[in-house]
């Protein structure tokens, strides 16, 4: 089945990574080589992964939103808060008169009870909750006229519902307050058991708590913020399933689930495992697996540094620069303004989660320098030219653009 093609605004196409992207999916239809791309500017080289940008979630989003503004010019349009976590988008649709209803932290800007019926209200690629579809409907607005609710999440959620029909609770990997988990743990908690942990090292305490390693007690301490009201951990992980924030990283979302898949093949043995841990692999997203896998070949290169574009609320854009961060120095920026001279670059610390100036980024290397370089799932690509051309300013007797693409334009 051919692949959906999305209206994309030309503001957000990119001369260069387009070029690369279009070349690659002629050579490796089958997405099997995950081999970076080198654009060998001469005194830079830049090493570009298999897969990055705008995956098919964000692209189906953006469609959608920016047909709705276009189609009702006359119309009220809102957002009911950040449609992806990309700044450069988000703003530009707040200039296009879209307002937010909501913070991405679920903080109310404007009273849902203040909207009419002939109000547009956009749902933006993470979902939303129940609670608040329940709203927009009392107000005489459909929540799915304008949904741009990412497949793969949906397909979290429909999993989930199956699941609960068979009575599994669910164990959800993901950030709490993030927009997609509030919104994954909403639709969960209407038909099952649900609680949130963040990483391997909780699913290892909530492991130890179902098979009474640690006091039952240490439940309501580490969990009880993010669980469903009656969750009692003793019965209600006697049989359940993980789904997941598909923006996670996709091999923690395993070692979650095979933590707690060993925790219950202790309580209950291996012959009947599936009566107690359901099977919920196919729930992975395959634009962040295939991601994460190309930025993991990226980070085997023998770049000099990496510079990872995205907004700095991105989930996903983090979890590439945790990649990253173990092989070489990474720089995660929002964009080209970021860098400010040769010797400075203002940019993300996700660990320290502030914006800090770094000094000296660019090394001292015998050219070619060589950099890795990629961008969150919610990043257009035109940053990441924007971010390679800023670079190549600082340089002399870089090759031309032309020069270096027009291999890749020959590709048919």
């Amino acid at each position: 089945m051919a692949r959906k093609e999305f209206q994309i605004p030309d503001m957000y196409k990119s001369p260069i990574i387009r070029k690369v992207k279009e070349a690659t999916k002629i050579t490796d239809p089958m997405k099997k080589d995950l081999k970076p791309t080198v654009l060998d500017f001469g005194p830079v080289q830049f090493y570009v992964p298999r897969f990055f940008g705008f995956c098919y979630g964000v692209e189906n989003a953006i469609d959608i939103a920016y047909r709705a503004v276009e189609e009702n010019p006359d119309k009220n349009i809102y957002l009911l808060s950040e449609m992806i976590h990309n700044p450069t988008v988000n703003e530009d649709l707040l200039g296009r008169g879209v307002q937010f209803l909501f913070d991405t932290d679920g903080t109310e800007r404007i009273p849902i009870r203040s909207l009419s019926s002939e109000d547009i209200v956009i749902v933006p690629a993470f979902g939303t909750t129940l609670e608040i579809a329940e709203e927009l409907e009392k107000v005489g607005i459909d929540p799915y006229e304008f949904n741009t609710t990412c497949p793969f999440v949906e397909k979290v959620w429909k999993r989930g519902q199956q699941l609960g029909k068979k009575d599994y609770a669910l164990v959800v990997h993901g950030k709490h307050r993030h927009e997609e988990t509030r919104a994954t743990f909403s639709h969960s908690a209407s038909h099952s058991q649900v609680v949130v942990v963040l990483n391997p090292e909780e699913a290892n305490i909530l492991a130890e708590i179902m098979t009474e390693e640690r006091p039952l007690s240490d439940f309501e301490k580490y969990f009880g913020h993010k669980s469903t009201p009656d969750f009692n951990p003793l019965k209600d992980l006697r049989r359940f399933g993980v789904i997941n924030q598909t923006t996670m990283l996709a091999t923690e979302t395993q070692e979650v689930m095979d933590i707690l898949k060993e925790a219950t093949i202790r309580q209950f043995g291996e012959a009947d495992i599936l009566d107690h841990f359901a099977d919920t692999t196919d729930t992975l997203c395959y634009a962040t697996n295939e991601n994460q896998s190309a930025t993991l070949a990226l980070a085997e290169t023998d770049a000099d540094l990496a510079l990872v574009v995205g907004g700095y609320n991105s989930s996903n854009t983090m979890h590439l620069v945790e990649i990253l961060e173990h092989s070489f120095p990474t720089y995660h920026v929002r964009d080209a303004d970021e860098l400010k001279s040769t010797s400075t670059i203002q940019h993300f610390d996700q660990w320290k989660k502030e914006i800090l100036n770094s000094e000296n980024w660019l090394p001292e290397t015998q050219e070619p320098l060589k950099i890795a370089i990629t961008s969150g799932a919610s990043c257009p690509d035109i940053l990441v030219d924007e971010v390679m051309l800023k670079v190549l300013s600082y340089f002399d007797g870089t090759n031309a653009v032309e020069k270096v693409i027009a291999p890749f334009e020959a590709v048919k």
